[in-house]
């Protein structure tokens, strides 16, 4: 393997694990809002996500990426700006298994999230945390 493939499979490695952390907090505020509280569960999936996404973005900088760029406000705009087109990517991948394809609606949100998993670290590593 070359040696300047080694950091890059850290780094994917690293926001797997910041992912994995996100999607617990992902789903546990989603079936909190959707299941006892009874709200709508398009409502509750934005919830998830918007928490999670916040924990990751400091995740991710500081320990993924090693990020210690001052324009924190810009980059933090960036990775929303990445996260929010994810975001309704799994909101429509969402859609289409659970309304069309008719498969449970938590197995619909793990699909999706693994899918926009591949976009969020592509668009991460090239464009917001890129050395």
């Amino acid at each position: 393997m070359p040696d300047n493939i080694l950091p890059v499979l850290l780094k994917f490695i690293k926001f797997g694990v910041a992912g994995f952390v996100g999607l617990v907090i992902d789903f546990g505020i989603t079936y909190l809002v959707k299941e006892k509280l009874r709200w709508n569960k398009y409502v509750a999936n934005s919830l998830g996500f918007l928490v999670a996404c916040s924990v990751n973005y400091l995740i991710n900088r500081a320990w993924t990426f090693q990020n210690t760029d001052p324009g924190v406000g810009v980059q933090f705009s960036k990775f929303l700006l990445v996260a929010g087109t994810g975001f309704a990517l799994n909101n429509i991948i969402l859609y289409l298994l659970t309304e069309k394809v008719k498969i449970n609606f938590y197995i619909s949100k793990f699909s999706a999230i693994v899918l926009v998993f591949f976009w969020n670290f592509t668009l991460n590593y090239l464009f917001i945390f890129k050395s």
